[in-house]
């Protein structure tokens, strides 16, 4: 069955963000969110879970360990575990973007602020 934002199970976080749950398997967790401008997740860390940011549309910054990377559409990040990390929109655009999990990531989850 094909999958998309229109009949996914979907979110709000942060009270400003869209997310739809394209994926929720043990293995794999897949997850399309939108960030309107000025939006930013909190800095936290997955004790084991790798994700990897793709930024659909937009520009998105995302605080890896203390640098900042720029990412634009067709980009992608890869966030290893243990590594505290945020994304965040500072562009005068939305910003839609992929999560993909090695596993779900809310139960693997510190908030560090």
């Amino acid at each position: 069955m094909t999958i998309s934002k229109q009949n996914a199970p979907s979110f709000t976080w942060r009270d400003v963000c869209d997310g739809w749950t394209l994926l929720d398997a043990a293995d794999l967790h897949l997850l399309q969110e939108r960030m309107p401008p000025a939006a930013s997740e909190l800095l936290h860390i997955h004790a084991r879970v790798r994700q990897v940011y793709f930024v659909l549309e937009g520009e998105a910054t995302v605080d890896l360990d203390g640098v900042s990377e720029s990412l634009r559409a067709g980009e992608a990040l890869v966030i290893e575990p243990r590594t505290p990390h945020r994304i965040s929109n500072h562009s005068g655009a939305e910003v839609e973007f992929l999560v993909i999990s090695s596993s779900p990531p809310r139960h693997d989850r510190e908030n560090l602020e």
